[in-house]
């Protein structure tokens, strides 16, 4: 629930007005979760219509009259619209996005992920937090407002987030005057706790890359052959553990490592939230918030060879890993992606012959020190929580908080969020704490009031 701490004056009206339009909001946002909007399915791209058409709507009945559907260079469909301020008010810029992530296996789920469940306070169903919970949190914020919205406002609503933003640059270059604001509110990160509200100051940036391991130009007979011939998934899996050092630190030379505040995670808190099982050690040096949020981070997130039901007694002849890198803040991109694959190539045993195929690159991100914006999003959401905001970094990456960064470096930006350590995005059985839910739409409300304050 909503703090029932006093509030002042000026705030009772507008939480009052939160608490209206909040089932409303609600009911919106379960409409949205049924609507499986799963970017990386190509199969998927009439619910990604469908996904947009409503936010659209949604957007209109908010009261911007300027709405439209767009997409560029091929991609998916992202909203776009737009409400003036009162005359020398700030423009704020509200970003969310209305794709997901697949749902994986529907065994591994208590509910049918696309259709919403509420259970001890949570509700359930993918994308029910990330992010079509940020999209909900917008419209409360515009609803509780209403005519009286004291700030101008451009509302973006992506539809490609969840596959790394693949034409974000085109759709930037079409449209980059009419995303031109003051501010910008991404709501699309975590709180430290369901109790405590955070804001989001840095972002870890994140690229992939392909690598694929030949030894043979067919398979042969491990029996006759096995010994002096090289099969490649061997060969793939050695090149691999060359990635961490024995502590589970990043192995590969030159990347950036930075520091960060501890707060006071613990390592069992992190065990649990992480669902780390018993026995199983935690990998890497440093405090936790710095291997999180300020240091680099490799894991091999597929391989392609043979499954162990069609495994027979054969030298495999070529294999392929997809490996994904977290880029800590104050790395470059590019220069890290390049060290990755020079790591690989310089591993490679045998002489295998390797071929890498270099992913998209997300830039990592930290918001400069101070700024009024960044004092009213945390008076807003102290307010909200009634207890201190606390400042985070986030190990994910945004790309379009980046790329905004460069394009418009005097804007003030803001990464706030719905999401809990009990989330689990990306995961099956995510979930939204409908308290946290609450908070930070009255906070939004608030942020909107304090943007539109004067000093």
């Amino acid at each position: 629930m909503i703090s029932d701490q006093p509030l002042s004056p000026d705030a009772e009206p507008l939480t009052a007005a939160v608490r209206r339009v909040l089932p409303s909001v609600r009911a919106d946002l379960e409409r949205l979760v049924r609507i499986p909007s799963v970017s990386a399915d190509p199969a998927a791209a009439p619910q990604l219509a469908a996904s947009a058409e409503a936010v659209a709507e949604l957007l209109r009945q908010a009261g911007l009259a300027e709405v439209e559907i767009l997409a560029a260079g091929g991609g998916q469909p992202a909203v776009l619209a737009h409400r003036p301020g009162p005359p020398g008010a700030p423009t704020v810029l509200l970003y969310a996005h209305h794709d997901v992530q697949p749902p994986g296996a529907r065994a591994d789920w208590d509910s049918d992920p696309f259709d919403p469940a509420e259970r001890a306070g949570r509700l359930y169903g993918r994308g029910a937090a990330d992010d079509k919970a940020g999209i909900a949190v917008h419209l409360a914020a515009l609803r509780a407002h209403g005519d009286q919205l004291p700030v101008g406002v451009t509302v973006l609503i992506e539809g490609e987030e969840e596959t790394g933003s693949p034409t974000l640059a085109p759709f930037f270059a079409a449209f980059k005057d009419r995303l031109r604001a003051d501010v910008v509110v991404f709501a699309d990160a975590v709180n430290w706790t369901v109790d405590t509200p955070a804001l989001t100051t840095t972002l870890r940036g994140g690229t992939s890359v392909v690598v694929q391991a030949r030894t043979l130009d067919h398979g042969v007979h491990s029996g006759l052959y096995g010994g002096p011939v090289p099969d490649a998934l061997t060969a793939l899996c050695r090149m691999l553990a060359t990635l961490h050092d024995e502590a589970g630190d990043v192995a590969v030379p030159g990347l950036v490592r930075g520091a960060a505040d501890p707060l006071d995670l613990t390592e069992a808190q992190l065990r649990a939230e992480a669902g780390v099982l018993d026995g199983v050690r935690l990998t890497g040096t440093g405090t936790l918030t710095e291997r999180l949020w300020a240091g680099p981070a490799i894991a091999v997130t597929g391989i392609d060879a043979p499954s162990v039901p069609e495994a027979s007694n054969t030298l495999i002849p070529v294999a392929r890993a997809k490996v994904s890198m977290r880029i800590a803040p104050g790395d470059d991109a590019a220069r890290a992606r390049d060290a990755l694959v020079a790591h690989l190539e310089a591993n490679a045993p045998w002489g295998v012959q390797v071929t890498i195929e270099p992913g998209a690159l997300a830039a990592p991100y930290a918001a400069p020190a101070g700024g009024r914006a960044r004092a009213a999003a945390l008076s807003a959401l102290s307010q909200a929580w009634g207890a201190p905001a606390v400042e985070i970094g986030v190990g994910g990456s945004i790309p379009f908080v980046t790329v905004y960064a460069e394009a418009f470096p005097n804007a003030e930006i803001l990464v706030t969020g719905v999401e809990d350590p009990d989330t689990r995005a990306h995961g099956a059985n995510e979930s939204l704490s409908l308290t946290v839910f609450e908070r930070a739409c009255l906070a939004e409300a608030f942020l909107l009031r304090n943007i539109s304050q004067p000093g």
